[in-house]
């Protein structure tokens, strides 16, 4: 007898879409200390490295990040939680105008 492909999609999960549509409504998330520090570098490392290839910037991107101090990285990391308190906020918004909409349609 032939096992289950774990993997494979159900005859349920293809009828219903499988996964939560995600409303575009909803608040973006915050970024992370790396992300600040990759789209404010990102530039610069392909000026010097002309026809790097976008997995090669990401390499070199991981590496920089990697040496740096923790002096260094600490711009990023306040970024990193300022965004982050932003998302929450707007998290905390759109879930209570979300509560909101409910009552009412109710």
């Amino acid at each position: 007898m032939p096992k289950a492909n774990p993997t494979r999609k159900t005859k349920a999960t293809r009828e219903t879409g499988g996964r939560k549509k995600k409303d575009p409504n909803a608040p973006k998330r915050g970024l992370s200390a790396y992300m600040f520090f990759a789209n404010d570098n990102r530039d610069k490392v392909r000026e010097e490295n002309p026809g790097i290839s976008f997995g090669q910037v990401g390499k070199m991107l991981g590496e920089k990040w990697k040496s740096l101090s923790d002096k260094e990285r600490k711009p990023y990391e306040d970024k990193a939680a300022a965004d982050k308190k932003r998302y929450e906020d707007e998290k905390a918004a759109y879930k209570a105008g979300e509560a909101e909409e409910d009552e009412e349609s109710s």
